[in-house]
């Protein structure tokens, strides 16, 4: 994998480098080390081979780093149950069989009986509970989603009561992000690695950014799982992942990044899906750092770009230019009017800025945040450097990336989003309010539209809030937003059960093979 901007490492030399310049085929050395094909390993024999394209780092539920991290949050869903899960359009009960609002404030649910953990202990009202205080106490991307939620408590085994300080439509969509898992392992450090959950795979070897490797729960409420085990190695190089599929050494692999299609499409066995996802490029600015404190600056780096020429030759038909914060397919999106790409207006709003010779700052990403970032990100500072701003480029580890982000130690941050839920309240109601601070903007203004949005039920009423939320924050030019991605699946022909997502985490519980 390229870096750039990366520091020196004296002598030390990566695997994947090693095994490149020893002349050694990568992928079958680094398969086998997963226990891929080999019979060892965590995983038992006969296990799903799935490889997504971005590491895993972490396993803990409740890790700030890893709050809404796709690719963790993959693995989590296979591990930890939650009351409720998304199937499709609609919410369909998980850990809970049903659930009721008696008031503005109080939402009721009651747990199905028969959930163990993986522990043999059954699942109780008062671990949802702890679950929810643990999750409360820690301070994340997800934070804000639970800000109005004021505690929860258990009426018995069975019967959980959620209050809030005010009407809160969106809580059942929530829960679909909160897992549950014993009470007394709520802080355990060992959930970072073995974590004991009640989903329908148990983790039996992790190791961190390389490889999960999972085993079917045998006493899953929801009956056994159809294959033995599943067994996720991240490829960081996407030319070796799709070697592994077409030779057959990985079951599934996604997201392929829509220049490569034609390397699996018409391959005998393999079977090519494409899906439009809740899944897209941001470039925020750090608000809260000069020169981007300026609305008008960040006004100018947005018509600086060429879009409609970035996304159609760099994704074709792999991408869709976007024309809000979110994708078309979300609920509560509206569409904006797109920038229009005019470096002459762009110059003009520097110099009135005071920067009228330009000025230099920085971009950081992480090459496997999605397909083609590098070039993304090329591209887009190829566009700036036009109007004499100079962008270094930092390419950096995934971990660090996460690190930096969330203490705002960025200028421009290049990464794809994906609206997990499907519901404009995930990312437009979680990232943009001024206690969030995840970008360094602050506006009172939208925190109060999207106060009311947050309170109001579902339908028309409540996305048209969102939508007048997507008018501010495009406008204000808090990020530049390029891109949603229609998500190409590859998989083995011989499995079954399996649905493409369009938020990159599709069900492997409900996989099978022919």
């Amino acid at each position: 994998m390229r870096r750039a901007d990366r520091p020196e490492t004296g002598a030390r030399i990566g695997r994947r480098d090693f095994l490149a310049m020893a002349g050694l085929g990568s992928t079958a050395v680094l398969l086998s080390g997963c226990g891929i094909g080999s019979g060892g390993g965590g995983a038992p024999k006969g296990a799903l081979r799935a490889a997504f394209g971005q590491p895993v780092t972490d396993l803990d539920p409740y890790n700030a780093a890893t709050a809404v991290d796709e690719a963790s949050l993959i693995v989590k869903r296979l591990v930890f149950d939650t009351l409720v899960r998304r199937q499709g359009d609609r919410l369909v009960p998980g850990l809970a069989s049903g659930w009721k609002r008696t008031d503005d404030t109080t939402w009721v649910f009651t747990l199905r009986g028969g959930a163990r953990f993986h522990d043999g202990t059954p699942v109780t009202a008062a671990d949802v509970v702890a679950c929810l205080k643990r999750t409360k106490s820690v301070a994340s991307a997800q934070t804000p989603l639970w800000a109005s939620v004021t505690g929860a408590e258990a009426r018995d085994d069975r019967t959980v009561v959620f209050h809030t300080d005010g009407p809160l439509g969106s809580l059942p969509v929530n829960l679909t992000l909160l897992f549950v898992v014993p009470a007394a392992r709520v802080a355990d450090p060992e959930q970072k690695r073995r974590p004991i959950g009640s989903g329908p795979f148990r983790v039996t070897g992790f190791t961190p950014s390389t490889s999960v490797e999972l085993a079917r729960f045998d006493g899953y409420w929801g009956g056994r799982a159809d294959l033995p085990g599943i067994s996720m190695p991240y490829i960081a190089e996407t030319s070796s992942a799709i070697t592994a599929l077409r030779n057959g050494d990985v079951d599934l692999l996604w997201p392929i990044p829509p220049d490569q299609l034609p390397e699996v499409t018409g391959v005998g066995g393999v079977t090519v899906e494409s899906v439009p996802s809740w899944t897209y490029f941001l470039n925020w600015f750090n608000c809260s750092r000069p020169p981007f404190n300026d609305p008008n600056v960040r006004r100018a780096m947005c018509q600086a770009v060429d879009l409609p020429q970035i996304v159609q030759s760099l994704f074709g038909r792999g991408g869709q230019q976007m024309r809000a914060p979110i994708p078309s397919t979300v609920a509560g999106y509206a569409a904006q009017e797109p920038w229009k790409h005019d470096p002459a207006a762009a110059k003009r709003l520097l110099a009135d800025a005071g920067l009228g010779r330009g000025f230099t700052t920085s971009m950081m990403w992480f090459d496997a945040t999605g397909p083609l970032a590098r070039e993304l990100a090329e591209s887009m500072i190829s566009s700036w450097a036009e109007i004499g701003v100079t962008v270094r480029p930092q390419s950096i580890e995934k971990a660090q990336w996460l690190e930096r982000l969330n203490s705002l130690d960025w200028d421009m941050n290049l990464q794809t989003n994906t609206v997990t839920t499907g519901d404009a309240a995930f990312t437009v109601g979680r990232l943009y309010t001024s206690k969030a601070h995840r970008m360094g903007y602050k506006n009172p203004a939208l925190d109060q539209i999207l106060a009311r949005a947050a309170a109001a039920p579902y339908g028309p009423d409540r996305d048209a809030l969102y939508g007048e939320a997507c008018k501010v924050i495009w406008s204000d030019a808090v990020g530049l937003f390029p891109v949603t991605l229609v998500t190409g699946y590859g998989r083995s022909g011989r499995l079954t059960g399996f649905t493409p997502a369009p938020n990159n985490q599709p069900d492997l519980a409900a996989v099978g093979r022919r």
